[in-house]
């Protein structure tokens, strides 16, 4: 038996990620990323490229997910929309495509 196999990980979440997700997606809807391409490509890229740039904010317990979400309101918040900013603009400028 394999270590994955012997222990459940799929508690284990990055609320990082959700956080990145929500905001890439209220700032693609701004009217000055109108014409910003919003591909299956570029999206991703865009989600890996902030959360490159963000700290991980991993938690297992409900108790942690409930510090984590109130943790969307604070500094954190801002460098999440900071690195989203960021790799809106670096994506933007060269796309993984023609």
């Amino acid at each position: 038996m394999t270590f994955r196999e012997r222990y459940d990980f799929e508690a284990l979440v990055n609320e990082a990620e959700r956080l990145v997700i929500e905001e890439l997606g209220r700032q693609l809807e701004l009217p000055d990323h109108a014409a910003i391409c919003k591909c299956q490509e570029c999206v991703v890229d865009m989600a890996a490229f902030a959360l490159n740039a963000v700290k991980p904010l991993y938690r297992v317990t409900l108790l942690g997910r409930i510090y984590t979400r109130s943790m969307d309101q604070t500094e954190y918040e801002v460098s999440v929309g900071e690195a989203v900013k960021t790799a809106i603009a670096k994506i933007s400028r060269n796309p993984s495509h023609d």
